[in-house]
């Protein structure tokens, strides 16, 4: 059986030229990088109808939402549909952690998925750049007399690698090793960043600029929030971004022209590709298929409650897609890898959360994927599909990784269908003239089911502060594990009668919007013992393996 990287290295890929201009890109709206990779500098005038792909609470190896994301693309081709992608691009992190790479999988694959998964048009290192010049401003103002009497720095600095010995760092802004200088730092990955949250969330490159310029970095000795503004960082930190504002165009191995552009987590950040590369995307296309990471109580919400207010956007569908592995595993399944109806009927709690959410929270229209593994029995499957069919929502088997867009031909018959038959308009977890508390609460009883929230004091302090500021108009963006409902990943399915923990609540100002901590969710992740970089190899052609 080929591996993911040499079903993608086997394919004949289009020039990109070529699949710009099958949507109706002309050669002059395109950046080139290469022959298979650019930017677009323009925008249609279509106004193509939007699918959301999200997923029940993933096992740590992944679930294949961006494999069945994929193929649902490849297979509204099939269709004979016009069609485009709007995704993330990977983190270097993941792809050198546990997960690996995500650009798809198998047959259901973004091309050229090496490039994709390592540096691709360097996006993600301009937002660090961005990031760290304005770390390195902030402590060049305090060495040279500190004008504006900064005294409390809350800005990280953040790389796109995980590294937990960066979790804790001490930094002196004058050079010295002196505890009178010194103070403690840390480094978060740059998919949690706040430059990065803000690229994805902005509407163009003065609202990039501008956005820049309501950082807070920290605070004066009268307890006011300093900005990038005030350190004159809005104008070089937008300079570094000028080229990583504009969307990139790639391929799926059917095709399907797809744009990639930013790479927020969904447990740590916000989880959703760009509002521009989705505008854009929906400008050429009928249909846009796109994704949010992780669970659908973390990516959808945010995509929902965020990216869409932020964005005056609004899907037209939402798929979930679920596995019977998964399943199991939410069930406490001895070995998710074996037939066990009982763990899956147990585990069946989750998936019936999140149609339950998207159903009821938001309005939306949902068709349940069942990404189907050779392992899969046809009992198992059954089940999944008695249990659709009890809550009145729409089922698809897709096999994309095996037979690509014809593997999910079915899928995109039925969210065509969905689509079709939409009623209402979309309905959020929270209004926005509620309080921040309120808001944490609203998504913690809604989306989650927990019975309420506890808010520790630094999170009740800065709580107070925060009411008082335009934060209280603005979202909240819950940091939270990706494994469960709850904030403890070791809580699987649907579980009930507990409570979310707030450790603390920060205002990105840039972003608009309150992070919210919960548990013991770290904004840097660290390695596994043996992490997927360990298995990689490249030969002296050039030829990698062991790359997801």
């Amino acid at each position: 059986m080929l591996t993911d990287i040499e079903i993608a290295q086997s394919v004949k890929m289009k020039p990109i030229k070529e699949i710009a201009a099958s949507i109706g890109i002309k050669e002059e709206d395109l950046e080139l990088y290469g022959n298979y990779k650019a930017k677009v500098v323009c925008k249609g005038n279509k106004k193509g109808k939007l699918v959301l792909v999200t997923a029940i609470n993933p096992t740590p190896a992944g679930e294949g939402k961006t494999t069945v994301t994929v193929g649902l693309g490849d297979a509204f081709k099939v269709l004979g549909k016009s069609v485009t992608l709007a995704l993330r691009e990977p983190s270097l992190g993941p792809v050198f952690g546990i997960k690996g790479g995500a650009a798809g999988g198998g047959w259901a694959q973004v091309v050229p998925m090496d490039d994709l998964n390592l540096h691709f048009t360097g996006d993600i290192h301009a937002v660090t750049a961005a990031n760290n010049l304005l770390s390195a401003m902030i402590d060049n103002h305090v060495f040279h007399g500190n004008e504006l009497g900064i005294s409390e720095i809350t800005w990280h600095r953040c790389m796109d690698m995980n590294d937990r010995a960066l979790r804790r760092i001490i930094v002196d802004p004058n050079g010295t090793i002196s505890p009178e200088t010194q103070r403690d730092e840390s480094f978060d990955i740059t998919t949690a960043s706040e430059a990065m949250a803000i690229l994805c969330l902005a509407n163009d490159p003065q609202d990039l600029k501008r956005r820049l310029g309501n950082i807070i970095i920290g605070y004066n000795k009268e307890g006011k929030p300093v900005t990038a503004r005030d350190l004159k960082a809005d104008n070089p930190m937008a300079i570094l971004l000028k080229d990583a504002i504009k969307p990139n165009l790639v391929q799926t191995i059917g095709g399907v022209p797809t744009f990639i552009h930013g790479g927020p987590f969904a447990n740590i950040a916000h989880g959703c590709n760009s509002i521009i590369a989705t505008r854009t995307a929906l400008s050429y296309a009928d249909y846009v298929i796109t994704e949010a990471g992780f669970g659908a109580d973390l990516g959808a919400e945010k995509f929902l409650d965020i990216k869409c207010r932020k964005g005056g956007l609004e899907p037209d569908a939402i798929v979930l897609v679920a596995t019977a592995r998964a399943l199991k595993y939410g069930g406490y399944a001895a070995d998710p890898k074996v037939e066990d109806l009982e763990a899956l009927s147990k585990g069946l709690g989750n998936l019936e959360k999140h149609i339950e959410n998207i159903k009821n929270v938001y309005n939306m229209p949902v068709v349940v994927a069942i990404n189907r593994f050779v392992q899969d029995t046809d009992a198992e499957l059954k089940l999944i599909e008695d249990r659709c069919a009890a809550l009145g929502v729409e089922c698809s088997m897709t096999e994309v990784w095996a037979k690509g867009g014809e593997g999910g031909v079915d899928l995109a018959q039925k969210v065509i269908k969905a689509i079709d038959s939409k009623k209402g308009k979309l309905t959020y977890s929270y209004p926005l003239d509620m309080s921040i508390k309120d808001k944490i609460i609203a998504v913690a009883t809604k989306i989650y089911g927990a019975d309420g929230v506890d808010f520790e004091d630094e999170a009740l302090r800065h709580l107070e502060i925060l009411e008082k500021t335009e934060a209280k108009d603005q979202q909240v963006c819950i940091a939270k594990t990706q494994y469960s409902l709850t904030d403890d990943p070791k809580k699987l399915g649907r579980p009930t009668g507990f409570r979310i923990t707030v450790r603390d609540v920060v205002y990105r100002g840039g972003a608009e919007f309150t992070v919210v901590l919960t548990g013991k969710l770290l904004l840097m992740p660290g390695l596994p013992k043996v992490p997927a970089a360990a298995k990689m190899t490249i030969d002296e052609n050039g030829k990698i393996e062991g790359l997801f």
